[in-house]
């Protein structure tokens, strides 16, 4: 009898879809799992949501309105004036910056904030950095949003 698995993404873990685990040619009826899958089916749909792995259960989200990822590329001047005038002080950024541990990363997230000429909303600095100021992705997409016009 087949074991059906559920797969997540590996690095958003949103539900994919299923799959039939294969059995182990070792230990019959012992079935390998794959790697970013579980044998726990996700909740019914829910219109509007998607469904996230969370190291044990299912967890529904609504689906942003405004996807991110497909959110136009920043100017750099067009993403400090998006974050002065939504009330942040550019010296926070400089600070979380900063405030990384010494390495690779903390040099490159330095020369990515003074030297970039553009900014792609989902970069990994823009993530950090509004983790850093208390800012929601939801936030950071209505801000994104609202500094493509500035």
């Amino acid at each position: 009898m087949p074991l059906t698995v559920y797969n997540y993404h590996p690095s958003t873990l949103e539900y994919t879809g299923s799959s039939e685990a294969d059995e182990s040619p070792l230990e019959p009826g012992v079935y390998l799992i794959p790697a970013y899958a579980t044998e726990i089916a996700p909740p019914e749909f829910i219109p509007g949501h998607i469904f996230r792995w969370a190291g044990g259960e299912w967890v529904a989200e609504a689906i942003p309105s405004q996807p991110s990822i497909h959110m136009p590329a920043l100017s750099a001047r067009q993403i400090r004036l998006g974050l002065v005038s939504n009330g942040f002080a550019l010296a926070q950024v400089t600070a979380a910056i900063e405030a990384m541990p010494e390495g690779v990363e903390k040099e490159t997230a330095q020369i990515e904030w003074e030297y970039a000429t553009t900014f792609e909303r989902m970069h990994p600095l823009i993530a950090m950095v509004g983790a850093a100021l208390g800012i929601t992705d939801d936030q950071i997409d209505a801000m994104w949003a609202a500094a493509v016009d500035l």
